[in-house]
């Protein structure tokens, strides 16, 4: 059973830009993460341990993007999946950042990075 757990509209700060205005003061970004993984052994058992374990991942992710700095929204939803590319049992993943009022005229902009588990 592949189950989908979605993290929306995780608001954090950091230093994104390569403007020298950007690279001064934190802005926001809104990082919306979807994780497919084989839950049927969650299902079965009821057991967390056989879990794809969210609250952990997403204090990776905010330990990751409050910390450092990034001139793009490229690197930083790479450096998103290199902290989901390790878990066995996600099988596919995708993220998108969004950086609001970047634009003039627009609510935000934003990158959507995907990832698929090769099969061996």
């Amino acid at each position: 059973m592949i189950v989908t757990i979605q993290i929306k509209n995780l608001r954090l700060r950091t230093f994104i830009g390569f403007n020298e205005e950007e690279r001064i003061k934190k802005q926001d970004v809104i990082i919306n993460i979807s994780l497919n993984y084989d839950a049927t052994a969650a299902a079965q058992t009821d057991n967390v341990d056989n879990a794809c374990n969210y609250k952990v991942l997403t204090k990776q992710v905010i330990e990751r993007v409050e910390t450092q700095s990034f001139n793009l929204l490229e690197k930083m939803a790479a450096e998103i999946i290199d902290l989901i590319r390790p878990l066995d049992e996600v099988l596919q993943a995708e993220v998108e950042i969004d950086k609001p009022h970047a634009l003039r005229f627009a609510d935000s902009v934003s990158v959507r990075v995907g990832y698929h588990k090769r099969k061996s």
